[in-house]
């Protein structure tokens, strides 16, 4: 069931070139969850669709990961993870590759979300295993930091990079560069040292429970503001009198009711499961994973509402929209990578802690400073205060972690930790994108019905167009579509006015929530340890007790 790791010997030639190459495949992976965020409407508008479609893009790409995390581990268990590492770069080549050319929503949701979203899965379980094979053991502790640090720097770089691309030459050009960056990477392969193979088999049934129930939640979730969450919206299915959504959700949870079950009946047997469900009795471990869950919820959050607010709502570039979320880049990276440094003892409870207390504080002034008056600059000190949160989160998480188990066992709780990460990362953009589309739906509805300068026959035709939801439009957008359907000056104007305060309530209402999100995740921390376990031990001054 455990993972044996080879002796590394005490110096391994190569090993800085090989950790090199597999913190490049973690800046890669992390990048795209980022990168296109700031690019939203200049993506929707080249290829006809609308911002609710690029929303399901990047759900289902980090839903396509999180839902094969555990299984895309377990495959490199069974087939060796460099081969499996090489097969997952060769697919999210492919996928990158497809995406750059894509002409509609249908070409990029299979190139980014099915085959760049299967690729990563397998090749993110394997660089876990794959560092401990390269890296000496006395530097593994290191060499995980820095991989953990070339997600943070992705996530950092991504806005600023898309927003350049974009204004520059084509979005399609971060797509393009990635299949080069892929060629370099498997150029490298054969410096790597491989794991050894097990000879268990895969369980097909628990990995179609694993797949199956995390598929169904996030899927629920996403297709809430279309289809309501209780009672079905006007136009969308119906199943036995209720939406679709609480079947989707009621099903997904007993997928992995299921699921539990399962893995407890083949260790019981003796058989291999698809993962070890003791793991999940470990407090340090969960409380881990339940964090990075959080950050990763309302980081996605986040990062989907604010370039909405920069790109559509003020109008700013794609590489304006980048610039205005650089401070959040800078704070992150200087407090992931200062607060190991200059604070080695520091508590990860702690930080943990300071880390979420900042994020809320970003995230309320954020909803505080939007107003029809405000600027781009009301985005700066959020900005900063959501970046130290995350840094803070990022310096501590990993470790947390990674030292809850022995050594052995640090490739299986890679796959839970990455299926934490990108399962929130899944759920945060489905829930705040609902959330953002079903208020603005009903606030531009109410808007419309109950503003005298609107005529009724239009406030009729809107109530019945708008019922299926509303896009999120720049009033520039709206102004061009309402004088293509021949609709007058005043009425227009008046339809603008509803939809711009339509959008704050919105964006109001999605930060809110973000906010309440990260106050919860307070909840958790007691499970993360109070000390340090990287910490270098404290000196020992204590007085020896006097003899009786």
């Amino acid at each position: 069931m455990s993972i044996e790791q080879p002796a590394a010997p005490a110096t391994r030639p190569g090993s800085g070139l090989v950790l090199g190459v597999l913190c490049a495949g973690q800046f890669l992976m992390t990048l795209d969850s980022s990168v296109m965020n700031v690019s939203m409407a200049t993506v929707a508008r080249d290829i006809g669709t609308t911002i609710t479609g690029i929303q399901t893009a990047i759900t289902l790409y980090t839903l396509v990961m999180a839902s094969l995390m555990i299984t895309g581990g377990k495959i490199g268990a069974i087939a060796g993870r460099k081969r499996v590492f090489g097969i997952g770069l060769v697919v999210y080549g492919v996928g990158s590759f497809v995406t750059g050319l894509a002409p509609n929503l249908g070409v990029l949701l299979l190139g980014w979300s099915l085959l760049e979203g299967i690729g990563a899965a397998l090749i993110m379980p394997a660089i876990v295993a794959l560092v401990a094979a390269n890296v000496a053991a006395e530097r593994r502790p290191a060499a995980y930091g820095l991989v953990a640090a070339a997600g943070a720097a992705a996530v950092a770089v991504g806005p600023l990079l898309g927003g350049a691309v974009t204004t520059y030459a084509s979005w399609r050009f971060v797509f393009f560069g990635e299949v080069v960056v892929v060629v370099v990477i498997m150029l490298m392969l054969r410096r790597m040292t491989d794991t050894p193979v097990e000879s268990a088999q895969l369980d097909l049934l628990g990995s179609a429970l694993s797949v199956g129930g995390l598929a169904m939640i996030v899927y629920g979730v996403l297709r809430s503001s279309e289809w309501g969450w209780i009672r079905e919206r006007p136009g969308a299915p119906t199943v036995f009198g209720l939406s679709p959504v609480v079947w989707l959700l009621l099903g997904g949870l007993f997928a992995l009711y299921l699921l539990r079950e399962r893995l407890a009946a083949r260790v019981r047997g003796g058989y291999e499961p698809l993962f070890d469900p003791d793991l999940l009795r470990n407090r340090q471990l969960t409380g881990g994973l339940g964090m990075f869950f959080a950050q990763f919820c309302v980081q996605a959050g986040v990062f989907f509402a604010v370039p909405l607010f920069l790109s559509v709502v003020l109008q700013l570039s794609a590489l304006g929209t980048g610039a205005r979320l650089l401070p959040l880049s800078v704070a992150l990276i200087v407090t992931a990578v200062g607060i190991p440094r200059f604070a080695p003892r520091a508590g990860p409870r702690t930080v943990v802690r300071n880390g979420l207390l900042s994020m809320i504080l970003g995230i309320l002034l954020l909803a505080a400073g939007m107003d029809p008056g405000a600027d781009a600059r009301v985005v700066a000190v959020p900005m900063l205060l959501m970046g130290a949160g995350l840094g803070a989160l990022a310096s501590q998480l990993g470790a947390v972690t990674v030292s809850s188990v022995p050594e052995a066992r640090s490739a299986e709780v890679g796959g839970l930790q990455n299926t934490a990460t990108y399962l929130g990362a899944s759920l945060g953009t489905a829930l705040i994108g609902s959330i953002l589309i079903t208020t603005l739906t009903s606030s531009v509805v109410d808007g419309i019905e109950n503003n005298p300068a609107v005529p009724a026959a239009v406030q009729q035709q809107a109530t019945t167009e708008l019922a299926d939801g509303v896009a999120f439009l720049s009033d520039t957008q709206l102004r061009d579509a309402l004088a293509d359907a021949g609709v007058d000056g005043p009425t227009t104007d008046a339809v603008v006015a509803v939809n711009s305060e339509a959008r704050l309530n919105a964006l109001h209402t999605a930060f809110a929530v973000t906010a309440l999100l990260a106050t919860a995740a307070l909840l958790v921390t007691r499970r993360i340890p109070a000390r340090s376990p990287t910490a270098p031990p404290e000196p020992d001054t204590a007085v020896p007790p006097e003899g009786d």
